[in-house]
């Protein structure tokens, strides 16, 4: 295809994904109350121990509940209409692969996109412990208002690292096969990957809800070492195709 074939190509594709994210967007916008009741929920929780009326969402100006909402419905609606527009995307670079290139793109993908969905979900219930343990470091006699875009992209942000946290050993698999990293390599940073993750959790939840921290460490701990077993197993592989191409350094 010529560059002008492309780019018209492009330009399709990209009025495909937008479409399909207008379309999730109006979908999301009609479910944003429950949502909105969800994030807030810790909130009420707050205001019904302290027994008044000082924790509450703030909007600060006349639009800020419709912005509150544009941007949860934006936020949805990238997720509901996610396979259209990964789609559109495969379908744009697809052409330009290779039979192995296509083969190892759709297993990470196939792994990725489960897994930053399941961290997204630990996430969510995350957010209210950390919210109340937050809250807990409100002097006597204060108030917590909270500033309506403020508090949203705290909860969207946090789910989205967590999300991305559950990904990574999915990268580290990736820089493997692209022969950046051996599996040994990998596992050799079996403690650093510890610490790293022992902090992480104990940052993303309550210091006194001990059992999330632990179950969310385990869960990254674990992802890990699998990622390191398939990568030692992927070089393996490497080792035994090498040897019987009978090419130099098959052995190490």
């Amino acid at each position: 295809m010529s560059i002008g074939a492309h780019l018209v190509e492009l330009r399709k594709r990209l009025m495909i994904a937008a479409a399909a994210l207008v379309v999730g967007m109006v979908v999301a916008f009609i479910i944003t109350d429950p949502v909105i009741d969800w994030i807030t929920e810790p909130i009420r929780v707050i205001s019904e121990r302290r027994g008044d009326d000082f924790s509450a969402l703030n909007f600060t100006n006349v639009t800020s509940a419709f912005d509150l909402r544009m941007r949860i419905a934006f936020s949805i609606g990238i997720f509901l209409s996610a396979p259209i527009w990964l789609w559109q995307i495969w379908a744009f670079i697809m052409p330009g692969l290779t039979r192995k290139e296509i083969r190892y793109t759709v297993g990470f993908v196939g792994a990725a996109v489960p897994l930053f969905f399941v961290g997204c979900w630990v996430g969510m219930l995350i957010v209210p412990h950390v919210i109340e343990l937050m809250w807990g470091f409100t002097p006597e006699g204060g108030v917590n208002f909270y500033n309506a875009p403020d508090y949203y992209d705290f909860v969207f942000k946090l789910m989205i690292v967590i999300g991305v946290a559950f990904v990574l050993p999915v990268f580290l698999v990736a820089l493997n096969v692209a022969g950046v990293m051996s599996g040994k390599a990998i596992l050799k940073g079996w403690r650093v990957a510890i610490i790293v993750a022992t902090v992480f959790a104990a940052l993303a939840t309550p210091a006194a809800d001990v059992i999330s921290m632990l179950m969310l460490a385990g869960i990254l701990i674990v992802l890990f070492f699998a990622a390191a077993g398939i990568s030692m197993l992927f070089d393996r592989r490497k080792s035994r195709r090498a040897a019987a191409a009978g090419l130099p350094g098959s052995t190490a």
